[in-house]
């Protein structure tokens, strides 16, 4: 390497890592609470199964409806936000999030439990899928991977971080000021988003030539790497401009496909995870929420891994693959009749390390042939569509819970990530999509 050529590749690595330091932590901390309000219910289900209108059949419905009105407003909210810029939107999003997770503490009825996790799903939508489009207008695609799986992580510290907490809430803050402790669970793990929400627009740029904590010479290095990101695109014939682009691609329903099987593996993890801990380990529930966050904590460290690998090699279709069979097989185990503690323990840490390495590694697939507003309509339906997951693996696992075990539960977890693994193995998910 000439030194010239060393000079420039340690400025562009320099910057690169400037832009990462800027925008990542923030980010990963707005995610972390996103997804702790969504799937703390999982331990709020420990508290409120003792009030007379809750059921293991209502805690499954009402998991799941989020995801409908999560997947109505998923497409518009992001066009909007490639419009609007990501500074308004998602402190909007994060401050609509936050006050309807807080008010869940005073659902009395299975109606109105329903009900408020249909409004949590509205007032999420487009948070995720936003942060993917976002972080394309300022990394190019041969960094995406690390970069999304380091965003990602916060899904696996959410539960490093969150299920102490909310075990912990469960346990001491029964009738503080006359509340229950799973409605101070609600509130006090709803508000900070409130309150960060507030702070978006002032800690996000939208652009990085709007970036001034940036040099002249930083902001011309990332935006002449994104436009040769956008010309090969182009060349690979993955051009798309308008939204319907997307919506013919049949790289992104198939993206889809792939997406919503890994989702089932997320969110049967999420959702269940807890009661999982309390039927095999202990009933104690601060125990329950430190025994759940070491799965996630094993996961926080493999996904960043599998990722770092991916973006090393460029090499995306075996890294999803091959992560979900592993985290298929880790969850057939984990099922399995008479298996020891620990071993249940050692499956769960593969299974759920495996599911959230495809997960994260998967994004790079199809911010790879989509760009403009196809890409923010293409991450939007992919993401919605995908997690409808999120509304079949509560419903499914609790069917089959019911009428067999957990065990039959967890196989069944374990059919759907399989799934994801063959079709992107087998599938084109890097063929040019359909024209205008």
């Amino acid at each position: 390497m000439k030194p010239h050529d060393a000079e420039a590749e340690a400025f562009s690595a320099a910057t690169y890592r400037k832009v990462a330091w800027r925008l990542i932590p923030f980010l990963f901390g707005c995610y972390i609470l996103a997804y702790l309000d969504r799937v703390n219910v999982g331990f709020a289900k420990l508290g409120m199964k003792v009030e007379p209108w809750f059921s293991d059949a209502v805690f499954a419905t009402g998991s799941g409806i989020f995801f409908i009105g999560y997947f109505l407003f998923e497409v518009p909210g992001n066009i909007v936000l490639h419009r609007v810029g990501a500074r308004l939107w998602i402190a909007r999003i994060m401050v609509g999030w936050g006050i309807v997770s807080a008010l869940m503490a005073f659902c009395d009825s299975p109606a109105m439990f329903y009900w408020m996790r249909f409004l949590l799903g509205i007032a999420e939508a487009g948070f995720f899928p936003g942060i993917i489009l976002y972080l394309t207008y300022w990394f190019p695609r041969e960094h995406r991977a690390r970069v999304v799986a380091l965003f990602m992580t916060a899904i696996a510290l959410a539960g490093v971080f969150g299920s102490p907490l909310s075990g912990w809430l469960l346990e001491r803050a029964t009738n503080w000021y006359g509340l229950k402790a799973w409605q101070w669970l609600f509130i006090i793990e709803g508000l900070p988003s409130v309150v960060i929400g507030c702070t978006v627009p002032f800690l996000l740029t939208d652009r990085p030539a709007q970036a001034k904590w940036l040099t002249p010479e930083e902001k011309a290095l990332l935006q002449a790497r994104l436009d040769a990101d956008e010309k090969a695109k182009a060349g690979e014939g993955h051009e798309n401009h308008s939204a319907w682009d997307a919506f013919k691609s049949p790289q992104v329903w198939l993206c889809s496909v792939i997406y919503f099987g890994i989702v089932v593996g997320i969110y049967g993890a999420s959702f269940w995870l807890p009661q999982i801990v309390e039927n095999t380990f202990t009933k104690d529930k601060w125990l329950v929420g430190l025994y759940s966050a070491i799965p996630w904590s094993c996961a926080a460290v493999g996904m960043v891994l599998v990722c770092r690998h991916s973006d090393r090699t460029r090499e995306r279709r075996w890294h999803v693959g091959l992560s979900a069979l592993v985290a298929a097989v880790a969850f057939v185990v984990s099922g399995l009749p008479g298996l020891p503690p620990v071993a249940v323990m050692v499956a769960l840490a593969f299974a759920i390390t495996g599911v959230m390495a495809a997960a994260s590694c998967f994004w790079a697939l199809p911010t790879s042939i989509l760009s403009g507003t196809a890409a923010a309509a293409g991450i939007a339906l992919i993401n919605s569509l995908g997690n409808l997951a999120g509304y079949l693996s509560p419903e499914m696992v609790a069917y089959l819970k019911k009428h067999y075990d957990m065990s039959m539960a967890l196989n069944g977890i374990a059919a759907m990530v399989a799934l994801s693994a063959v079709t992107v193995l087998f599938g084109r998910t890097d063929a040019a999509p359909c024209k205008k």
